[in-house]
């Protein structure tokens, strides 16, 4: 399903999908794209990614904060390994198991979730 969620973002050089389930439920989703009420190209005129552009799990765990909901040891679905900055959002919103479905080329956002103990699960595309 998070592959279905990220074909909504308008980028073009990748397209990431998250999802936040607790209780056997989706409390939150989000993919990466430009912030509410801006254009919707996360590109600049040379290709390369806009500065303000938000990942897909800052926008699920943000999303998660304007809400009545939390994210407390809850399960997070996304498309592509986090990257550090999300490592940092992903622990502070309690979340405790990560799973994934591309490695990312930094693995230092897997290694931070990891010192913070929480779970982390690989399934390749493949699989």
């Amino acid at each position: 399903m998070a592959a279905v969620w990220a074909e909504n973002s308008y980028c073009q050089r990748r397209q990431v999908g998250a999802l936040i389930v607790k209780d056997k439920m989706i409390i939150s989703d989000g993919y990466n794209g430009t912030p509410s009420g801006f254009e919707n190209n996360c590109e600049d005129e040379t290709g390369a990614t806009k500065a303000y552009v938000l990942h897909a799990e800052a926008n699920a765990i943000t999303k998660i904060a304007c809400s009545n909901n939390n994210s407390k040891g809850a399960t997070l679905y996304v498309t592509a390994s986090p990257c550090i900055e999300c490592a940092k959002l992903i622990i502070q919103a309690g979340i405790k198991r990560v799973v994934y479905s591309e490695k990312y080329r930094l693995t230092e956002g897997i290694e931070l979730l990891e010192r913070a103990n929480i779970e982390i699960v690989y399934i390749g595309k493949e699989e």
